[in-house]
């Protein structure tokens, strides 16, 4: 049987709010018809702390330590917390919400695009599975986390290797398309990560930081050998075909599209509006 073909985008690495704008043109160029589903791998240069939709900016985060660092700072359109983007695979997956493959529920669509995420890791030697929330108390956590860092936690599906979180994703759902993003951990610094946030007390933040070891860990803390970024994009491209099979098709942005992604990083992303609004 012939497998669906999908489009598929390396960016390299590029500035924070191109990455962002650069996911929300292929969201509205699909529900325009103007192109079929993509899967996109990108980087981010500078590196960049990513806050969700709906955090406050000024009270979680501590903007000195994003300057201090250098970072970028960004506003995704997707919710979920603070992410720091630096030594990872980031990926984003835009289908229409009525593809036949995919569930009506968030949760469940997640799932689905999430194969293509635990078949990459398989691919890597690593034993991932999915994180399903058991006790009553792990799903009151989901809906009132007490951390504004996002790998502080898997939710419904995240990816875990050896019981702790390797792949962090967020989904939102505009004009008929589901766009689902994520962090896939090469390596992580904590103490810069944890440098990020504001706390009540220098206490509470040691306490989280201790807590965090077991909850998250970098998949090159998990190997022999380290992965480096192009075995990463080669595991996971194969990840996604196998995954969810599909023939996934190089693609390449034309110059009409280029100008579009710099108007909407230039009027969204890059502004204090959008950025600080709330």
């Amino acid at each position: 049987m012939e497998r669906e073909k999908w489009l598929f985008i390396d960016s390299g690495n590029c500035d924070p709010a191109y990455n962002m704008a650069l996911d929300e043109a292929l969201l509205t160029w699909h529900s325009e018809g103007k192109i079929p589903p993509v899967i996109r791998f990108y980087g981010w240069n500078p590196a960049t702390l990513s806050i969700g939709y709906f955090q406050k900016a000024e009270k979680e985060i501590n903007l000195e330590a994003v300057e201090k660092y250098g970072l970028g700072f960004v506003r995704r359109p997707t919710g979920g917390r603070g992410v720091l983007h630096d030594q990872e695979l980031t990926y984003s997956v835009i289908v229409t919400e009525e593809h036949p493959n995919m569930p009506k529920t968030v949760t469940e669509a997640y799932r689905v695009i999430s194969e293509g995420i635990l078949q990459g890791f398989r691919n890597l030697g690593l034993d991932a599975y999915f994180a399903i929330p058991r006790t009553e108390e792990e799903k009151a956590g989901l809906k009132n986390p007490r951390s504004a860092v996002c790998f502080d936690a898997p939710s419904w599906y995240e990816l875990v290797v050896e019981g702790r979180k390797v792949a962090g994703s967020a989904q939102t759902r505009q004009k008929g398309v589901i766009l689902q993003h994520g962090s896939i951990l090469l390596d992580l610094d904590e103490d810069k990560l944890f440098d990020l946030f504001v706390y009540s007390s220098e206490r509470v933040r040691e306490r989280m930081q201790k807590a965090f070891k077991n909850k998250a860990v970098a998949m090159n803390q998990l190997r022999e050998t380290p992965v480096t970024q192009e075995e990463a994009k080669k595991a996971f491209h194969a990840g996604f075909e196998e995954g969810l099979q599909l023939d996934l098709q190089p693609y390449t942005l034309n110059e009409e599209q280029e100008k579009e992604v710099e108007q909407i990083a230039e009027s969204r992303y890059r502004s204090k509006e959008w950025t600080f609004r709330r």
